[in-house]
Formats: C-alpha cells, sequence, structure tokens
C-alpha cells in the first residue's frame, strides 16, 4: 500500500470518528470534485479509489465519432451519497451502479452520479457509463491541445497532465492509478494501438477490433489510444511483447523506424542501471501528426512527436528519456504535480547516462553545461503549473540528481536508486519521500544537498 492510500484510510477513520460524514442516516456524503492538486483544478476526484477501468470504444475516423462503454471498478474509501468521474464533451446516455440505474448529470467536465443506495466505506462497487459523441481535445499552455486528437486517418489520444478525461470516464489524476482492458473497433486496414500486452484482433463486417491489457497499475495521462494507418512491428523482447509503430507518412526507414527499433537495447541498457524493467510488455510509436510537438512516457508505449525526427540520423536520446520514465514516472509516480522533477529529472539523467554509453558526450560533460546554464532562481520542486515543464524540472533536476551521485558515490548512489524503484513499485511518491529514502539508504543527512540543488536561489557548490 502506498502512503498515499494509507493516509486516505487514516483521514476516513478520523471523520467517521469526529461525525464527519453527513447525508440522509449521517453516513454518506458527496465525493470531492476534485484530487485537491492546485497544479490541475477541477482534476481527480475524491472518495473512491479505482482498481480496474474496461473500455469497449468504437471510432469512426469518417465522422469523428466515438461510442464508449466503460465499466470503472472502485472501492469507497468514505461513505457516499454521490462521486464524480471526470469526462469532456461527451454524451452519457446511462449510467449504473453495481447493476442499477443510477441518476447522472453533468457540470462542464465532471459526470456527477448519483447511486440509488449510498456506498459504504470500504465497499467496492462498479460503474457502467454508455457514452458517445466527437471528442475534443483540452486546450494547454504548457504542452499544447492534449486529448483526442482527430486525425486524417484515425485518431491520437495523448497528453499530460489531462488526456484521459477526453475519450473516457476516469478519476483523472496520478495518484489514482488503476489496471486496464481496451477494446477499440475501428475500420479494417487502420490500427488501434494501446498501451500493454495486445491480446489480438478479431474482424467482422468492415470492422476490427484490437485488444490490449495492461495489469500493472497506470496513472491515466499514461494511456494512449492512436489509430491510423501505421507500420505495426510485432515481436518479443527478453520473453515479452515488444510492438512498435511508425506512421505510414513517415520514410520506412528513416530516423523515427531507426530510433523505435532500438526501444528493446535501450530498455536493457537502462535495466542495469535501475533495476528489472517493471512492465510486461515493450514498445513505441512514432506519430506524424505536427499537433504533436513532445514525446510522452504513455505506459508500455512512448508515443513520439515527429518533430523529433527532423534530421537524417535517429534520434535515440528521446528513446531513452521516455524509456527512463518507465521506472521514473510510471512505475513510481507522482502523488502531485508539483513534484514533477522525481519525473523528467532522472529521465533527463538517463539521457546523459545513455548519450555516453553510445558514443555521446560523457555524463561530466552534461552535467558541466547544464550547471553553466541553469537559471538558479527558477526551482525544480513546485516550479508552477506554468513551468511545469520548463529546463528548472529537467536540467536542473538532473543536475541534481548527479549531484546526490557524486556526493554519495556510484555503489551508494545506484543502491538508492535501484531500491527507491523496488520499494515504491506501481505506488506514487513526493520529494519528501525519496529524500527521506535516500537519507535512509546513505546513512547521512541530504536534504541540504538535494534542497540547494533543487530549489536554492544561488548556484550551488560543486560536491
Amino acid at each position: 500500500m502506498t502512503r498515499g492510500r494509507r493516509w486516505r484510510a487514516a483521514a476516513l477513520a478520523v471523520a467517521l470518528l469526529l461525525g464527519g460524514c453527513t447525508g440522509d442516516d449521517g453516513r454518506f456524503r458527496p465525493g470531492a470534485a476534485d484530487a485537491g492538486d492546485p497544479y490541475v483544478p477541477g482534476a481527480g476526484n475524491g472518495g473512491y479509489d479505482v482498481a480496474h477501468y474496461a473500455l469497449k470504444i468504437r471510432y469512426d475516423p469518417a465522422g469523428g465519432r466515438l461510442t464508449g462503454q466503460a465499466t470503472v471498478t472502485a472501492t469507497a474509501t468514505a461513505g457516499l451519497s454521490r462521486f464524480h468521474l471526470d469526462l469532456a464533451g461527451l454524451t452519457v446516455d446511462r449510467v449504473r451502479v453495481d447493476g442499477a440505474p443510477a441518476k447522472h448529470r453533468r457540470d462542464g467536465a465532471e459526470l456527477i452520479v448519483t447511486p440509488a443506495r449510498g456506498l459504504p466505506a470500504g465497499q467496492r462497487f462498479t460503474v457502467e457509463v454508455a457514452y458517445g459523441g466527437v471528442p475534443q481535445p483540452l486546450p494547454s499552455a504548457e504542452l499544447g491541445d492534449g486529448g483526442f486528437h482527430a486525425t486524417r486517418d484515425g485518431a491520437i489520444a495523448l497528453g499530460q497532465p489531462e488526456s484521459a478525461s477526453t475519450w473516457f470516464p476516469v478519476n483523472d489524476h496520478p495518484s489514482d492509478k488503476a489496471t486496464y482492458e481496451l477494446a477499440v473497433t475501428v475500420p479494417d486496414g487502420l490500427a488501434a494501438l494501446a498501451n500493454g500486452v495486445p491480446k489480438g484482433t478479431e474482424s467482422r463486417d468492415g470492422w476490427t477490433t484490437w485488444r490490449w491489457a495492461e495489469g500493472t497499475p497506470m496513472a491515466s495521462y499514461l494511456t494512449t489510444l492512436v489509430i491510423g494507418n501505421y507500420r505495426v512491428s510485432t515481436g518479443t523482447h527478453a520473453g515479452k511483447p515488444l510492438v512498435t509503430a511508425v506512421a505510414a507518412g513517415l520514410p520506412a526507414n528513416g530516423p523515427a523506424a531507426a530510433s523505435v527499433a532500438r526501444t528493446g537495447e535501450i530498455a536493457d541498457f537502462l535495466a542495469g542501471w535501475f533495476g528489472p524493467y517493471p512492465f510486461d510488455a515493450y514498445g513505441g510509436i512514432a506519430v506524424s501528426d505536427e499537433r504533436i510537438r513532445y514525446a510522452l512516457e504513455t505506459q508500455t508505449r512512448p508515443v513520439y512527436g515527429p518533430g523529433f525526427f527532423r534530421g537524417d540520423k535517429p534520434n535515440t536520446e528521446v528513446v531513452a528519456h521516455e524509456l527512463a520514465h518507465q521506472w521514473f514516472g510510471d512505475s513510481v509516480s507522482l502523488a502531485r504535480w508539483s513534484d514533477i522533477w522525481l519525473n523528467e529529472g532522472f529521465a533527463t539523467y538517463a539521457e546523459w547516462l545513455w548519450a555516453e554509453h553510445d558514443g555521446g558526450r560523457s555524463v561530466a560533460t552534461s552535467f558541466a553545461d547544464a550547471y553553466a546554464a541553469t537559471d538558479w532562481t527558477k526551482p525544480s520542486v513546485d516550479p508552477g503549473r506554468a513551468a511545469m515543464f520548463g529546463d528548472a524540472v529537467y536540467q536542473r533536476g538532473a543536475l541534481a540528481v548527479h549531484a546526490l551521485r557524486r556526493a554519495v558515490g556510484d555503489e551508494t548512489f545506484f543502491r538508492i536508486l535501484r531500491g527507491w524503484l523496488a520499494e515504491r513499485r506501481n505506488g506514487i511518491a513526493t520529494t519528501a519521500d525519496f529524500v527521506g529514502y535516500a537519507e535512509r539508504v546513505a546513512g547521512r543527512p541530504l536534504r541540504p544537498l538535494l534542497d540547494a540543488w533543487l530549489a536554492g536561489a544561488t548556484a550551488p557548490a560543486l560536491p
């Protein structure tokens, strides 16, 4: 059990003792309308913990219409008279809770569900939602619009920090991870790619259903759905499925194809530093849509925008970055977005490690260059929503990682990393959690060092 869930359980016990739950009989209250994260107001919800999403989706690119059936399995963490799901812009036809019809209404991007009976704390329940419409992306000033993008031949559902709510009802915050099953039906001839282990395809009456399953808990923003004309390569690596795909509009032997082809090799290299690869499948998807101006660590199958492959040579550093996230960000996820450096600082450091290994610049050179270019007035921790994808999070975060390595030595440093990832696997964490763990393993105070490198207003002394 993660620390976040222990906190929720403790808070529930206190609320019950104090009579904090209110409702018709004093046992039930409405669930919170968001997760309480100021970086993403309105995202996520309170009062329950999702275990599993089962999604059946049909998408017709000709009209851009999606129809879906979502079955959400969750446990109430408080006595609930009603609860929220995040769902942006789609129409809900019906909702059932534990098989019984439930009342529902919309409030912006919130789907508010009132079951026929209150849900006691600790009760496991299922929510079935039938919905549909023409999905639209969510506006974002940081990375461009996120969520469901219709394309000429299909669609791309992708984005950070929010995206999932544009194509299925969800508790859209990384603090509530869950497992997934997806069955995606599209016109014959199109691929429908998603996360996890491929479970086969089935064709009927001009439509093909692609099935995927992610059996390891996944944060909602790490889900993806990519539909269209893709060259799909399937195989195995280290005994696990390896599925890569390159948009038909990109050269068959170009830099994108050459880069994602090294996915297994790069994952093995990172496993040598971080410990065993944490999931049951490998992969990567290179898209051609110019609206995707970033790469994202969607679990087991990162998605790469076309801008990373402009030249005539492969770009394996971006692959190393997104694969490093499979450990830092995907397996061990954020409890709150203000600690995003825990994802990006370590993934950037992995780029440095890979570049050195692959015949590029040394880690020492990467460190020196980043140190010289850093604006020390901008913190890595709690950088503010507008700066959550800024250099302070990525480069200054990586500087802090290397400063820790230099301070404690290689043996202790990699013991900290491997132990942290093993102890927190499939869970969530904060900066304070990481600092506390590092101090425990190193047997010495490290907070002053990490505070200086992550949040100090002046350049710290080199360790």
